[in-house]
């Protein structure tokens, strides 16, 4: 609808120029051209500034409309769109393929979060299900990132875990296990899911 108002706000500023041209006798006063060219040039960058908010508007509703498609083919927790990619794949490439589509592997804040990402896990892959966490100790052994390079705050760690040492530095969410976590060789092929937040 905006869309309409910009282009007709434009047309009528065309016609208005043109109908200012043709009816302007020649004889007028170069000072009374050059104030009309200067309305007329203001007006022109007013109008690109508003197509240029508008452009901005509908990329956000696009944005918007993707988390939903999200949200509709995945589930919905606490502000966040979650979103099962069944196909088994290494650490690096699942966090990748999960950054080209605007999200991040999926990172438990909470332990309510975390079992309900273990039940969406356990629905989507079955029972047993393991997934990548974007949770990993690459940069400094011992000390476990999130996908921000924030340490993490909320930790559930299997009892014995993590014990991979520098073999093993990303973390898994595993449902044989009620969704602890275990560290594991970021080579492992898994399954992911992304985590997209809800703007």
């Amino acid at each position: 609808m905006r869309f309409r108002s910009v282009y007709l706000l434009l047309g009528v500023l065309l016609l208005i120029h043109t109908s200012h041209q043709q009816n302007n006798p020649k004889k007028k006063l170069a000072g009374k051209k050059d104030s009309s060219d200067s309305q007329i040039s203001a007006a022109l960058e007013d109008l690109q500034q508003q197509m240029k908010e508008i452009i901005d508007e509908v990329n956000i509703l696009k944005e918007q409309q993707a988390l939903q498609t999200v949200c509709l083919k995945g589930v919905k927790i606490h502000g966040k769109c979650f979103l099962v990619d069944t196909v088994k794949k290494r650490y690096h490439t699942a966090n990748e393929d999960c950054i080209a589509k605007g999200g991040i592997l999926s990172t438990p804040l909470s332990a309510e979060e975390n079992t309900q990402l273990n039940d969406y896990a356990h629905h989507s892959l079955g029972r047993d299900a393991v997934i990548w966490l974007g949770i990993n100790d690459m940069q400094t052994e011992g000390v476990w990132m999130d996908q921000t390079g924030s340490a993490i705050r909320y930790k559930n760690w299997q009892a014995t875990q993590p014990d991979g040492r520098s073999s093993e530095n990303c973390a898994v969410l595993s449902g044989a296990s009620g969704g602890k976590w275990q560290d594991e060789n970021c080579r492992e092929e898994r399954a992911s899911v992304c985590e997209f937040n809800i703007v």
